[in-house]
């Protein structure tokens, strides 16, 4: 057939037709068409409305209680302070301002991936190495960094405790199950074991005592006895894959439970695992017990944190540091975020705080 109106786009010269993209509609599929604000210099407007909306854009992170804090550290210029917890910076911002002129932040952060981020941050703006000191550690090596850098205590210390946003809102880090990622969970993905590894190995009567005292869990022995039975013929690599595994468990054994409307059950397995990869109870008990002697006489120190498991021991720590003497005074009662800020950031409504105050003498001078 020679008529051109019949010729094949090749015999046209033309090129071949392709078919246009499926359009991605209101709920993109891909965690990172969905969480745009992840790219906030290409998506500005989208993190402008997320902020409008009270609510934090992914991959940041929020200060909390900052006015509270700020109240209990009663910050003095010139006055050396440790950030234990560096996260995106929005705590260190706020000391930083408050201790200048003369002045000086420590700030830590075990994970490799964010601390040279936030770093960067605060050098752009404007606080240069003889007022600001970054150091990668875990916050149980305070004593070590303070002798390194020549100090003898710290007026003031703040420690930020649990996952900061950032670890939760990538992907690749494992900590959510919102999207398919490989399952880690760890704030150090440089030492190992990853949660995959872990759970792979982890005995049914240790995941239970796991998942109990690391996330209250109700569910703990069912949870623990069938996941480690599924695990021998398919292990768990991937997040989506552990989630799905506990929601089934849950629906074949609990006929209350609803997969559409409850998934603290799943909150609560990650957590559990993600404080036993990272041995966040061991690395938070010797950071108390180290903690007054890093101090400077009249230090005071402050700590949020964001569940039960956390919140018992630094209550305990307290308690005895002022019975020992360590302590002149300590918070009886936690201190709450208020309603407004919990309206605005709803992440900070499981936070509490507490503080304490250092003896004006040293009665075990040891440590740092």
């Amino acid at each position: 057939m020679d008529d051109p109106e019949f010729a094949t786009p090749q015999a046209k010269g033309t090129v071949p037709h392709r078919r246009r993209p499926r359009y991605a509609g209101k709920n993109p599929r891909r965690f990172e068409d969905k969480y745009k604000e992840l790219n906030p210099d290409r998506y500005a407007a989208d993190v402008a409305k997320v902020l409008a909306a009270g609510k934090t854009p992914a991959g940041s992170h929020r200060p909390v209680m900052v006015a509270e804090i700020l109240s209990v550290l009663a910050l003095q210029p010139g006055e050396h302070v440790v950030d234990c917890t560096l996260g995106f910076g929005g705590h260190a911002r706020e000391l930083l301002a408050r201790i200048a002129p003369g002045g000086r932040l420590i700030g830590l952060d075990v994970d490799p991936i964010e601390h040279p981020k936030t770093a960067a941050r605060l050098r752009s703006a404007g606080w240069g190495e003889e007022v600001f000191t970054a150091v990668r550690s875990n916050f149980a090596g305070l004593p070590r960094v303070l002798a390194e850098l020549g100090l003898d205590g710290a007026d003031a210390v703040l420690a930020d405790l649990g996952v900061s946003s950032m670890q939760l809102d990538d992907p690749a880090r494992g900590f959510t199950f919102k999207s398919d990622s490989p399952l880690d969970l760890r704030m150090n993905p440089s030492r190992p074991p990853s949660a995959a590894d872990w759970l792979a190995r982890v005995s049914t009567a240790d995941l239970a005592t796991a998942l109990t005292e690391n996330s209250d869990e109700p569910h703990a022995e069912l949870l623990a006895r069938e996941l480690t039975a599924r695990r021998s013929k398919t292990p768990f690599t991937r997040t989506l894959q552990l989630a799905k595994a506990i929601r089934a468990i849950l629906l074949q054994h609990d006929r209350r439970y609803d997969p559409k409307a409850d998934d603290d059950s799943v909150r609560r397995v990650f957590q559990a695992i993600r404080i036993a990869v990272n041995d966040e109870f061991g690395v938070l008990d010797l950071f108390l017990r180290q903690l007054p002697s890093c101090l400077k006489p009249g230090g005071r120190v402050a700590i949020l944190t964001f569940h039960s498991g956390e919140d018992r021991r630094v209550k305990h720590a307290f308690r005895e540091g002022l019975r020992a003497g360590f302590y002149s005074v300590a918070s009886e009662e936690i201190v709450r975020a208020g309603l407004e800020e919990r309206r605005a950031n709803p992440r900070s409504s499981s936070a509490k705080l507490r503080w304490a105050v250092r003896a004006a003498c040293r009665p075990s001078p040891t440590g740092c």
